[in-house]
């Protein structure tokens, strides 16, 4: 049995890795749920799986009468099984109620999660830069890190990378790692990392020419700044292939998320920002490919469905039952690819820009991305606005190499005040 922590488990990742653990009850458990305002979607989950350790990140919500439920639920205690259920219904019903759970509010209380010592993976589904701590601890506690919290990498790649580098040399000294592959620490979650990660198994590293990281083009695909002007939260929100929450729908949209999606690559695969191209493919079948030196190109191929890639990251280096109905090759037509839109889609260059300049100007864009994207989902700012907040905020920060967390969480509020004195001024 793995037991996992879901961070984030009410949004779009959290609820599909439920449905992972749901459908494979016998090989997962949940031994830890935290959310950051749906506090009722949580309780129910918690009761489903028998949860018994909660983390409410929004503390203003240990007021309300849903706390009081959430303490009950927690006192109910937990005691991790010696063997496999057959069911999720028998996980649940053969919990011990001896001992005690936990029930904390606020962001320390979430990040306090990834150290209790039955836990062996966490989930980080958090959005935004709130996920940076909890990897951190989370790969600081030794644990395996299932990502999908681009921020961390995005904002504190310089931390994370050597962390999950001391975390799989402790697997392999232990001898937790599989026979071949890599020790697995931090597991990309990601649809287009997980493609590579994958395309990369059974490979010489020193022998990958190009990674080409798959792009949807967003519901804006083939549109001209002029007609972009008007476009309302809704228009950006109506993602053509895949469901995901409202912050990366609309970076989706943008082009921003995969500027964030290069950056991680290149933490993630050593990968100089020259050799990480962006190529869209609408039909979203491609994940993404990885050429080789003697011109060979492997691509990761299935259906548009998180599910994939989550129970990946869950099972590695195993692989288990598809989730969702397999990719039918007879139905999928035809394969389209064309270059980017930078021109149009200007956070795709602006978020490689910040990559390849480095140090602290990633965290000082990606601030200002999310203050932009939240501005323009209350209606208090254009979606051309987006690229032009992030670039006056890029432009005026005084780029310093990463040193330390708390560093990095400076320039987080420095940029989220400047954005927002930008947006003010518009």
């Amino acid at each position: 049995m793995k037991r996992i922590v879901v961070l984030g488990s009410t949004g779009s990742i959290g609820t599909q890795t439920l449905d992972v653990a749901r459908r494979h009850a016998d090989k997962l458990e949940v031994v830890a749920l935290a959310a950051g305002t749906r506090a009722e979607e949580l309780l129910a989950q918690a009761r489903e799986f028998g949860v018994h350790h909660l983390a409410v990140g929004d503390g203003r919500l240990a007021g309300e009468p849903v706390a009081d439920e959430l303490a009950a639920q927690a006192r109910g205690g937990a005691q991790p099984a010696t063997d496999a259920p057959s069911s999720l219904a028998e996980a649940v019903a053969r919990r011990s109620a001896a001992g005690e759970g936990s029930l904390g509010f606020g962001a320390q209380a979430v990040a306090d999660l990834v150290r209790l010592p039955e836990a062996d993976i966490v989930v980080n589904a958090l959005v935004g830069a709130a996920g940076l701590r909890a990897s951190y601890e989370t790969l600081r506690a030794g644990k395996v890190l299932a990502l999908a919290n681009k921020e961390s990498l995005v904002v504190g790649g310089d931390l994370i990378m050597p962390l999950a580098a001391q975390v799989d040399a402790q697997r392999r000294a232990a001898g937790a790692v599989p026979a071949v592959g890599p020790a697995g620490a931090l597991m990309p979650i990601d649809s287009e990392h997980g493609a590579i990660y994958q395309c990369l198994l059974g490979e010489d590293a020193r022998e990958v020419a190009r990674l080409w990281v798959t792009a949807s083009g967003g519901p804006f695909r083939g549109r001209t700044r002029a007609e972009l002007a008007a476009i309302t939260p809704d228009q950006a929100l109506a993602h053509p292939t895949w469901n995901m929450g409202a912050k990366i729908s609309i970076d989706s949209s943008t082009l921003m998320n995969k500027g964030l999606e290069v950056i991680e690559a290149h933490h993630l695969f050593a990968m100089p920002y020259d050799r990480i191209s962006v190529v869209v493919q609408p039909q979203s079948a491609i994940h993404s490919m990885v050429e080789y030196s003697d011109g060979s190109v492997k691509a990761h191929l299935g259906t548009t469905d998180m599910r994939i890639p989550i129970q990946f990251a869950l099972s590695y280096p195993e692989r288990w039952d598809a989730p969702v109905e397999p990719l039918d090759f007879t139905k999928l037509g035809s394969l389209e690819f064309a270059a980017p839109d930078t021109g149009t889609f200007r956070c795709l260059a602006l978020a490689r820009a910040a990559g390849e300049r480095g140090g602290t100007l990633p965290c000082a864009m990606n601030a200002a991305n999310e203050v932009a994207v939240a501005a323009f989902l209350a209606e208090e700012s254009t979606y051309l606005g987006i690229a032009a907040c992030v670039e006056a905020v890029m432009d005026a920060h005084d780029v310093q190499p990463v040193e330390s967390l708390e560093q990095l969480e400076a320039v987080d509020a420095w940029a989220r005040t400047k954005a927002r004195e930008w947006i003010a001024a518009q």
